[in-house]
């Protein structure tokens, strides 16, 4: 029997990388013909650098506001607090510049423009249903006609997916909103704008992508195009990475790590589901204000070692695309991570054993757990890997 699959494929327009930011956000702007642009940026970015005041010169009278109040993890009051100013301000097209947590949020506000949304609450509404076939979708909902355009500071390439990742402050549990539409319509990879990230954030978060890349090559539901992107992508990262941390001028060092990493979201943007490691990563993001690519850091080559007796063929694949045919992949990854001095264990960001059961209920609620390489049937199991992640 011939391979069988199924590849949708996005509804983000381009992708424009090496141009500087300013310059690329107004020419796509003017293209659009934008004429109330909200801007949704870093705090730090907008305080300590002249990065934001360079792209609003560049818009002029395009600029209709600023926002940059979005805390990490994404919490609803911050998505929200944003809505109400991007509608006030009549905005007609959203741009971003900042890491993960500010193109989440943007994300999430268009759907709200959308649907006037105005409380915390009223995002229930939009939370995702299980369609007659199964999969996770959107509700019955409008759908978003303010766009985004994404300019990324950090690399855990979350603006290459049609997800939204917002937490609930009531339950403490990182929710994501689904829609075709919320993807950004444009993003715009400039390696210069990205040396004002603290190092670890930036590295910590090369290491999120690392996790995209392996997580796909590895799900048992990957299939060739998704293997290209992410098996390129861990590559470029792999040699990137290093070149950041011994030089953090190199731009083309830089540029090859943005590159690895909208690269790595191939899978994910491509129906591929991740495992063990992100769902875990969620819960101890949410809950235990862990960033998000230090999950990964400790997380991953535990999930690879408690994995390996279901899928050894395709970890062999991730250790050939790291340069080392024949090699563990776990411990590669774990020799990796700590090469960057990232974090490798849950006692590192104070996490302990007492905390594992309320980790382990919460990782079995998440959309990726369950469809790890090998079966996870319920907690018991979750704290195998955890055990190993101590």
């Amino acid at each position: 029997m011939t391979t069988r699959g199924r590849v949708v494929f996005s509804q983000m327009d381009e992708v424009i990388f090496g141009t500087p930011a300013a310059q690329a956000v107004a020419d796509l702007v003017a293209r659009a013909g934008a004429e109330r642009v909200f801007l949704m940026v870093s705090g730090t970015l907008n305080r300590q650098t002249r990065e934001i005041e360079a792209i609003r010169a560049a818009l002029g009278n395009r600029c209709a506001a600023v926002f940059d109040r979005v805390p990490p993890h994404t919490p609803r009051r911050a998505v929200i607090e944003a809505t109400a100013m991007a509608r006030a301000a009549g905005a007609d097209l959203i741009v971003t510049v900042g890491g993960g947590s500010v193109t989440d949020a943007a994300k999430a506000v268009q759907l709200c423009l959308a649907n006037d949304v105005a409380s915390a609450e009223a995002l229930d509404a939009l939370r995702p249903v299980k369609r007659p076939d199964g999969t996770i979708g959107p509700p019955p909902c409008n759908a978003p006609t303010v766009r985004q355009i994404a300019v990324p500071t950090t690399l855990s390439a979350g603006e290459f997916s049609a997800i939204a990742g917002v937490t609930d402050e009531r339950t403490r549990v990182k929710e994501l909103f689904r829609h075709p539409r919320i993807i950004p319509g444009a993003v715009v990879l400039d390696p210069a704008i990205t040396v004002h990230t603290p190092e670890w954030l930036f590295l910590s978060t090369g290491i999120r992508a690392v996790d995209h890349c392996v997580e796909g090559i590895c799900s048992p539901e990957a299939h060739p195009y998704a293997d290209a992107q992410a098996l390129r992508g861990l590559a470029l990262l792999v040699g990137g990475l290093p070149r950041v941390k011994a030089d953090p001028s190199d731009l083309q060092a830089r540029m090859d790590c943005q590159l690895g990493a909208w690269l790595s979201m191939g899978p994910l943007a491509t129906g591929v589901p991740m495992g063990a490691s992100h769902g875990i990563g969620y819960v101890l993001g949410a809950a235990f204000d862990v960033p998000h690519g230090h999950t990964s850091c400790i997380m991953l080559p535990a999930v690879m070692r408690w994995n390996k007796v279901a899928n050894a063929e395709r970890q062999a694949m991730v250790a050939a695309a790291m340069g080392s045919p024949g090699a563990d992949a776990g411990d590669l990854l774990d020799a990796f991570i700590g090469g960057l001095d990232m974090p490798r264990s849950l006692s590192a960001v104070n996490i302990g054993r007492e905390h594992f059961d309320r980790i382990a209920e919460q990782a079995m609620g998440t959309p990726w757990v369950p469809r790890n390489p090998r079966r996870i049937d319920g907690p018991a199991q979750v704290r195998e890997i955890l055990e190993l992640a101590a």
